[in-house]
């Protein structure tokens, strides 16, 4: 009975991995009201730009992360287990030995990689990926490793996070992984999305639905605002975040039927996930409260209904794309595409979108400033996107 719950419960969830429509969100609902003006439905900005896209990378099978090496050429993870090398030319290696097992089931996998913030000295990188634990349960945890001068092997592997307790539900799981220029981590975990375990979004001694930061090494900075590794809380399902150019931490997470959310998290705050949201269950009944505000409950910056399912994101920094300039660039996996958020003084002023009906999972910048995304199929492949 336990089993077809939870199985029931990740209908939806594995409905929109796959590209199928589901719910989008509440219609005429007196209590969902933006909390500001155009804090959703942001006016339509025409940036002026044609993209031109060319396959950068082909053969990849659900591409998940992608980091830049120095010196050119980068890392990605696909879904299943394995992490490679992409070359400045597009040319992919063979897998890199040494990555310990995933579960790759579902929305589990080999899911996010960084450089660690001294790797032209140590060679260290950094990843996250569901963590099996027997008896069918799993965990997002995050891992590093001394990645080797040719690219073939990590060595050194040690898990710096595991979250607990393990999750029978293989969804989820966030998460993000990256460097603020303190040299402090800040990974982004998923609440196992079943009714049972979401409400421990609110629980600040558990990693489930957080931001967190740590040192590399796992270890616990003294001024974390509750003692522990937890940054904020009250998050459903974050995979995407990213630094702005004044090192301000932004973040993209799902909403439920509607409701996905832009988010800035500081430090302490709670974000208010499963007790308020601007979506609704995807049967149709209301989230937690019912309501889209309560007091000592932060508001996202931005929300989207219908939903776009983000993933990874960036702050575009190059210069091919003038127009672009400080912008946020967001995967989206449904109705999929790259969207593309103006934010003046805190505020979203407009959305653009491109590469509509394609499943991206994250986005990047190329040395040049052209823009890579990742397509996340069976047979996926990298784009570069460049100016027409």
């Amino acid at each position: 009975m336990r089993l077809s719950f939870v199985l029931f419960g990740l209908i939806p969830v594995l409905a929109a991995a796959q590209g199928r429509p589901v719910d989008q969100g509440p219609k005429n609902v007196p209590e969902f009201r933006p909390a500001f003006a155009a804090q959703t439905r942001a006016p339509a900005a025409d940036s002026g730009v044609t993209l031109r896209r060319e396959t950068f990378v082909s053969g990849l099978a659900h591409p998940w992360g992608i980091a830049p090496l120095p010196g050119g050429g980068y890392l990605v993870t696909e879904r299943p287990g394995r992490m490679r090398r992409i070359s400045p030319d597009g040319s992919v290696s063979a897998p890199i030995e040494g990555i310990p097992p995933v579960l790759a089931e579902s929305q589990g996998g080999l899911l996010d990689v960084t450089l660690g913030p001294d790797f032209r000295a140590d060679r260290m990188i950094y990843w996250t990926y569901a963590k099996p634990m027997g008896g069918g349960l799993s965990a997002t945890a995050a891992a590093r490793g001394v990645l080797a001068p040719d690219f073939s092997r990590v060595s050194a592997v040690e898990d710096i996070f595991v979250q607990s307790p393990p999750s029978p539900a293989p969804a989820h799981y966030g998460s993000r992984i990256l460097f603020d220029g303190a040299g402090h981590a800040f990974i982004t975990t998923g609440e196992h999305f079943t009714p049972r375990e979401r409400v421990l979004a609110q629980d600040k001694d558990v990693t489930y639905g957080k931001v967190l930061r740590i040192r590399p090494d796992g270890s616990i900075p003294e001024d974390n605002p509750f003692g522990n590794a937890v940054w904020s809380y009250g998050h459903r399902n974050p995979q995407g975040a990213a630094f702005d150019a004044k090192g301000t931490l932004w973040m993209v997470e799902h909403g439920p039927a509607g409701g996905d959310e832009l988010n800035r998290p500081a430090a302490g705050e709670n974000h208010g996930w499963p007790v308020i949201s601007y979506g609704e269950n995807y049967g149709g009944d209301p989230v937690g409260s019912g309501k889209s505000a309560a007091e000592g409950m932060e508001q996202p910056v931005y929300y989207w209904d219908p939903v776009i399912a983000p993933g990874g994101m960036t702050f575009y920094d190059g210069t091919m794309f003038d127009a672009w300039r400080g912008d946020a660039l967001i995967a989206s996996l449904n109705p999929g595409g790259l969207v593309r958020l103006s934010i003046e003084d805190g505020r979203v002023t407009g959305e653009e979108r491109f590469l509509q009906g394609m499943r991206i999972r994250d986005v990047e910048l190329a040395p040049d400033g052209a823009v890579l995304v990742l397509v996340d199929a069976a047979d996926g492949e990298i784009l570069r996107l460049t100016p027409q």
